[in-house]
């Protein structure tokens, strides 16, 4: 008498577990991560490529403490400026006056605190509250008389730079107060007992790496909660060892030279807080709806005109921090200021992860993308790379990174 043998095949894993065990099951794990999180982690990757190749190619240079410290300093404005920009691209719009902003609002500040003696913490607020007026009357333009983003922000980048001459009359002037000095080009100071590195910057990293590691905890835990798709177990603490592992390098390597800069710890809370609102607040949300779908976004209640006003009147703002860094870090205003910044703050935001058709993208992926332009314009003068064969490979570097936004949505689209 035979007996039936039926072979059963095991379920596969639920999203959010682990899947088979093994080598294999781990390669497949990754794949399956990466095809489902390519927008998310391509640039991260690309990012991490770009800084060993660059490592590799200039013996070790590139990751000198000095250097990394350097970076930070070099990048810091255009950083500013692409955390605006790209709010301003989500939101579907774009704007082609902000380097010549950071440039009048240098010129503005120069005047005040050269020429006129203001005290520096006053022209500082005066100059914030100078570019936030300039954001919101670009933005009155856009979102309440209906003129495209792409014409204001021309017409705003003429005026600008036309303002930034007569205030300037063609000259350079500087220099600054030491306070604002040490703002854009300052360091964190020394506390506690004489080490080999910086007390200070060491607490800041690990402060970094616990913040991190409950963001991307409780992250999960929601989305499990709205039984949402998750990383599988393996690959999310891979993720995790590998975010604690760059702030880890990134801390050890600043706290080794002069410590954090004191410009990082404001790009830091940019990042925290822009972060924060375009996740958790209702602003942020109304953001990405205008720009993803417009008129959907329209019946559901958003008040389309004063958020675009509003995200204007952010990147001004934004700009006018970036061009009293700029000009504080050079320390003299100059007519010169701020060219090809505008170009800089979207090939970042782009790079990062932004879409053309708006909707998409986030503050730290701005961030990712400006890191990328810096360690290539950083890696590429230090293997003596020309000025005109640098230019070739960013724009070739920005094409491939749209290119790469376009195939992905059609990717997913199928």
């Amino acid at each position: 008498m035979s007996t039936d043998v039926t072979a059963t095949t095991p379920a596969p894993a639920p999203p959010g577990r682990s899947g088979p065990a093994g080598g294999d099951g781990l390669w497949r794990l990754l794949l399956d991560g990466a095809r489902r999180n390519m927008r998310q982690y391509g640039m991260l990757i690309a990012l991490g490529l770009i800084v060993c190749l660059f490592a590799a190619w200039t013996g070790g240079d590139l990751l000198l403490p000095r250097n990394v410290s350097n970076l930070v300093l070099q990048n810091s404005y255009i950083l500013i400026l692409a955390i605006g920009m790209m709010l301003v691209i989500i939101a579907g719009h774009i704007d082609l006056s902000v380097g010549s902003l950071t440039a009048f609002v240098g010129a503005v500040a120069a005047v005040l605190m050269v020429e006129h003696r203001v005290a520096w913490p006053l022209a500082v607020l005066l100059c914030l509250a100078l570019g936030a007026a300039a954001g919101a009357m670009q933005g009155f333009f856009i979102a309440y008389l209906g003129i495209p983003s792409f014409i204001v922000t021309l017409a705003g980048m003429l005026l600008f730079r036309g303002l930034t001459e007569i205030f300037l009359k063609g000259q350079t002037l500087g220099p600054f107060p030491d306070g604002l000095q040490k703002v854009a080009n300052g360091f964190l100071p020394e506390v506690g007992p004489t080490t080999n590195y910086h007390n200070l910057t060491l607490l800041l990293g690990l402060a970094v790496i616990v913040f991190v590691v409950y963001q991307e905890v409780r992250d999960r835990g929601r989305q499990r909660e709205f039984a949402l798709d998750v990383l599988p177990a393996r690959l999310f603490a891979l993720k995790l060892v590998a975010l604690v592992s760059a702030v880890l390098v990134v801390t050890l390597l600043l706290a080794s030279y002069k410590g954090a800069p004191v410009v990082l710890l404001i790009l830091g809370v940019l990042v925290v807080g822009f972060g924060h609102v375009m996740r958790n607040a209702v602003i942020g949300r109304h953001v990405y709806a205008i720009g993803g779908n417009l008129p959907a976004a329209k019946l559901s209640g958003v008040k389309d005109r004063k958020v675009t006003f509003l995200v204007f009147l952010n990147m001004g703002m934004l700009a006018a921090l970036a061009g009293l860094v700029f000009a504080a870090r050079f320390n003299a205003a100059s007519p010169k200021a701020g060219v090809n910044f505008e170009l800089e703050a979207i090939a970042a935001s782009f790079i990062g992860g932004a879409s053309m058709s708006g909707g998409v993208g986030t503050v730290l992926g701005a961030i990712i993308g400006g890191v990328v332009l810096g360690v290539l314009n950083n890696g590429m003068n230090l293997v003596g790379i020309g000025t005109d064969w640098q230019q070739v490979i960013k724009g070739l570097v920005l094409l491939a990174a749209v290119g790469f936004d376009v195939w992905n949505k059609r990717r997913v689209g199928s």
